[in-house]
């Protein structure tokens, strides 16, 4: 015939009038044997107080914000089996903690007393970015559930079960990868703040090209491991040149800009390191080497950053280059780019320095697996020939993608890039 025993709070050590914050469980419910019953919480730990054995809940003691000690009684459960040990040891978790009660040992030949059943168990859990009791840590570890990606609803934004259940169900009914870009990354949701407690605001829409690149930015910013190298350049030659040749053709309206040599410099030296101008195929495994060089230029544009792409650069002089970025430039800001101008890139430069600025880490475009940034120039004194003369120095910064490069390859990288853009001879190899 079953029985209604009694379920109280267990030895808790030296706490007093510690509240009750969860009770998963009503009048009714079936429970197992360490299924929690209820949840405590203390100034530094949670605790869950498990049920001693199988049965049914009959009657429920105690609510929520209710404060309990030692000896408690918390609720009448109808037993349905032998009662557990009575200090049994509570399945083990990461970043838990469960001592054994405090229990003193009886008299060998005294009979057991017929008193009320005490849990069998108390886990301790310390507070944690994550929010829960360790029976919702316990239930999250068998869902495969990340806790700290979980926003919990219950008081003082700790997660219950419903939470973890709902985190599971919109998981599920997201597009396969649409949470975490294919490659099993997990990223907390930005926090949601009402600016307008804190003063006057206005909300400004974002451009269609900012959404887009915006997107695409983070995707590469996440899933592929920067690293960047800085170098200088000395362009003294380079832009002593470059004036003669803007002067001589302007009467054309064709602008010599540096990035025009910028271009022909990358093109050089990506022939001289094809894995830069590679990408990684689908599986990861495999480097795609490409045999033509086709190089993105970033244009600012009052909606947002574009990359047009000019095409067999390492078949092209300068002023064809010039004349090429003049007219995709002016495209771009006119709205009159389109998709197919904007494909098939190798390498890309971003170039900053008609704006300012010393040094920057651009971010790779995929499936690209480098991308060239340059600051803005400026005269620096440089040791040569036994004294200090002064040198119009560039600033390159070069990310790259640290599975197909490494740092030896990518200082070689920049290193070789400087002095091809140093010495204008190298331009016609």
């Amino acid at each position: 015939m079953a029985e209604i025993k009694n379920v109280l709070v267990p030895d808790i050590g030296n706490y007093k009038d510690v509240p009750v914050i969860e009770i998963p469980v009503k009048v009714g419910d079936s429970v197992k044997a360490e299924q929690s019953l209820l949840t405590l919480e203390t100034d530094k730990a949670t605790m869950d107080v498990p049920a001693p054995f199988d049965g049914v809940v009959k009657e429920i003691k105690v609510k929520v914000g209710d404060k309990v000690s030692d000896g408690t009684l918390i609720m009448t459960i109808e037993a349905r089996g032998v009662a557990a040990p009575a200090v049994a040891q509570a399945s083990p978790a990461p970043a838990v903690a469960t001592p054994a009660p405090a229990t003193k040992p009886a008299p060998a030949a005294a009979p057991t007393a017929a008193a009320p059943i005490a849990p069998s168990a108390i886990a301790l859990v310390a507070s944690g970015s994550a929010h829960a009791s360790p029976s919702i840590r316990r239930f999250a570890r068998e869902l495969g559930v990340n806790l700290t990606l979980v926003n919990g609803s219950g008081e003082k934004g700790r997660v219950t079960k419903d939470d973890v259940q709902n985190f599971v169900k919109q998981s599920l009914a997201q597009p396969r990868g649409a949470s975490a870009g294919g490659n099993g990354l997990q990223v907390l949701e930005m926090p949601v703040v009402d600016f307008a407690k804190f003063g006057a605001i206005e909300t400004k829409p974002l451009s269609r090209i900012k959404k887009i690149s915006g997107a695409n930015l983070h995707r590469n910013w996440v899933s592929i491991p920067h690293v960047t190298q800085f170098e200088e350049a000395d362009i003294s030659e380079m832009e002593a040149f470059r004036k003669e040749l803007g002067a001589e053709y302007a009467k054309q309206n064709i602008k010599i800009t540096p990035l025009a040599f910028m271009l022909k410099a990358a093109a050089i030296t990506l022939k001289h390191f094809p894995d830069f101008n590679a990408s990684l195929d689908a599986s990861g495994e495999n480097l795609v080497l490409k045999k033509y060089i086709h190089i993105g230029v970033a244009v600012d544009t009052p909606d947002g950053l574009m990359v047009p792409v000019i095409r067999d650069v390492d078949q092209k002089g300068i002023v064809q280059l010039a004349t090429e970025l003049g007219e995709v430039s002016a495209k771009a800001r006119d709205k009159k780019i389109t998709a197919a101008d904007m494909q098939g890139g190798c390498f890309t430069i971003s170039s900053l320095g008609g704006i300012g600025g010393t040094a920057f880490t651009p971010i790779i475009n995929a499936p690209e697996v480098a991308i060239l940034g340059v600051s803005r120039s400026s005269m620096k004194p440089v040791w040569k020939d036994g004294e200090f003369v002064p040198r119009l120095m560039l600033p390159l910064s070069l990310s790259y993608d640290h599975r197909v490069i490494d740092g030896a390859a990518g200082a070689r990288f920049t290193t070789y890039l400087a002095h091809v853009l140093s010495d204008m001879r190298r331009l016609a190899l």
